[in-house]
């Protein structure tokens, strides 16, 4: 009578717990295992509902309510659908109107964007800019969110330009992938207008707690950054990051992972 097989050891367990990559998949015969096959068709099923999904304004908005700002403002871009919105970018980085908006000659805007996953605004949207408030305190006056749909990062120009504002923060929707579909950046422009390009801009990534940066992270970087701007009068690839010195191992590898 001969020995029962031993289960193979799985080399790959210890590393698997480090990252949401999907490593070490094993085999089943010529294919993969019938369950990883399945994990794969949910993610790739959840990466295209967050994309598909329509932000509900009307419930973001609620969710605002009771934050010690005044009533959000809104802005459509010029995609009028969720279709034209992905096949057209171009028509996501114009406003439809923007001529509602008052001039404010306010420090700071904060637009709250559908982006590539509405479902990230949705669920991370109103934790994240919470933090942020917390993190600004009182040093710097704030016009009145803006909540945008089917909006790209260059929409924020045209927004911070009407309302007149020094420092943009976009928080957007980012696009989903197969290992997280509800993932929020931040793009901070100083001085917005229309023309400005990537190159401009300061991005903070992977907000997605647990598994992303959790929101106080994100927002005492987002704030260094601001100061950061407003004392060289200019954000994107000549403003530098400095706060990455105070921040945990665990925080710093989320970035570093980014």
């Amino acid at each position: 009578m001969t020995d029962a097989p031993r289960p193979t050891e799985d080399i790959w367990s210890e590393l698997r717990r480090t990252t949401q990559a999907r490593i070490g998949l094993g085999r089943a015969g010529n294919s993969m295992p019938s369950r990883r096959v399945l994990e794969f068709q949910a993610a790739h099923a959840a990466a295209r509902d967050a994309v598909h999904e329509p932000l509900d304004v009307d419930d973001l908005a609620d969710q605002l309510g009771d934050l010690d700002l005044p009533a959000a403002l809104r802005v459509e871009s010029q995609a009028h659908s969720r279709s034209e919105y992905l096949r057209r970018p171009d028509l996501g980085r114009r406003p439809a109107d923007v001529s509602h908006l008052p001039e404010t000659g306010a420090d700071i805007a904060i637009v709250l964007a559908d982006g590539l996953s509405p479902r990230a605004l949705t669920d991370h949207g109103r934790g994240l800019l919470q933090a942020v408030l917390d993190k600004l305190g009182s040093r710097f006056t704030l016009a009145p969110p803006v909540i945008a749909t089917q909006a790209r990062v260059a929409l924020g120009d045209h927004i911070g330009q009407a309302l007149g504002v020094q420092t943009m923060i976009m928080i957007i929707g980012e696009r989903p992938g197969l290992s997280v579909a509800d993932s929020l950046g931040v793009y901070l422009t100083h001085l917005p207008r229309p023309g400005r390009n990537d190159a401009d801009r300061n991005c903070i990534s992977n907000i997605h707690p647990p598994d992303g940066l959790d929101y106080d992270t994100a927002a005492a970087i987002t704030v260094a950054l601001v100061d950061g701007a407003r004392k060289l009068g200019r954000s994107g690839v000549a403003l530098k990051d400095t706060s990455r010195a105070e921040l945990s191992d665990s925080a710093r590898e989320v970035l570093d992972q980014s």
